[in-house]
């Protein structure tokens, strides 16, 4: 549970301000976490370069989403307080408290028990010397049967909550299937936030793309879409990066046409470029002093700019 709270709230200081408030009853003042703070500084930023920049609007871009995931790391962990953390938390510092008392209370009943047990076995050898009256093991034997009824009544009580114990497993673990699903929802909301910021910041002109002190034909590696993209979700298809570069690289040394099929949606920034949406396939070609990281691309009547990153080209 506490290392559950470590995770959503990695800053220990707001975890002890949470617990104050929450124990004086009291609703704690709103404040933004990481990626909310990250996110305002980049639009600040952006808003200095100016708008109308590539690399101020660029910022702004990537601010927005920054501020995006952070409302999703909101919701990750209201979700996961109300649904995971707080019945756990409930059954630990509530029923799970009154086993441990309740066992130990059996505990302390059986030791009273063994003793008693013990006198009355003291007093029945002691009565066969006549070195006590009969009333003492009377007494004993009363004081057996009372221990016993005692123990037996704290076992029954003690069984009772224990048997429970399964019922409370399974509530756990429909708990813990929530806790899971609103990861998985987070992650998934966080990976589509960056997937559509990809694209956008993909839709940029090369020349805006490369470093000052470089060609404008210098591609971007850190922009294209990366490997790991591909292997984090078996929806979107394999390609090799050797693959595809010696094919772009035939296809721009001649003058002819290949099909190629789109991976991901993409939306024409300006005229100049084509709308492309996942799975169609298109044809594509390349003209002189066309820029590296961009091809011609064609359907029906339609025709214009598409980023090679898109595309798989096909035999």
């Amino acid at each position: 549970m506490k290392q559950t709270e470590v995770l959503l709230q990695p800053n220990p200081n707001a975890r002890i301000e949470e617990f104050v408030y929450e124990k004086l009853d009291r609703k704690a003042p709103s404040r933004m976490n990481n990626p909310e703070l990250l996110g305002q500084y980049m639009i600040d930023a952006g808003n200095e370069f100016g708008p109308g920049t590539a690399y101020g609007n660029a910022l702004i871009k990537c601010g927005e989403t920054q501020k995006r995931i952070g409302t999703a790391d909101r919701e990750l962990i209201q979700t996961s307080a109300i649904n995971f953390l707080t019945p756990l938390r409930n059954f630990i510092e509530g029923d799970y408290k009154t086993i441990t008392k309740e066992r130990k209370l059996l505990q302390n009943k059986r030791l009273d028990l063994d003793a008693a047990k013990t006198r009355l076995k003291k007093a029945k050898v002691a009565e066969a010397r006549a070195a006590i009256w009969a009333e003492e093991v009377t007494k004993s034997e009363q004081e057996v049967r009372i221990t016993q009824s005692e123990f037996d009544r704290q076992a029954e009580i003690t069984r009772l909550l224990l048997e429970g114990i399964s019922s409370t497993h399974a509530h756990h673990l429909r708990c813990l299937n929530d806790f899971v699903e609103a990861q998985m929802t987070y992650y998934a909301q966080c990976y589509q936030y960056m997937l559509d910021l990809q694209k956008q910041l993909g839709s940029f002109p090369s020349t805006f793309l490369s470093n000052n002190n470089q060609s404008s034909t210098t591609p971007v590696q850190s922009l294209s879409t990366p490997s790991v993209l591909a292997s984090a979700s078996a929806s979107l298809p394999s390609v090799s990066n050797s693959v595809v570069t010696s094919g772009i690289s035939e296809l721009k040394s001649s003058s002819g046409s290949r099909k190629a099929r789109v991976l991901y949606d993409y939306d024409a920034a300006n005229s100049s470029e084509l709308s492309l949406l996942a799975d169609e396939v298109i044809t594509v070609y390349s003209i002189p002093g066309m820029d590296s990281d961009w091809l011609m691309g064609e359907r029906g009547n339609q025709k214009g700019k598409v980023p090679i990153t898109y595309l798989e080209l096909l035999n």
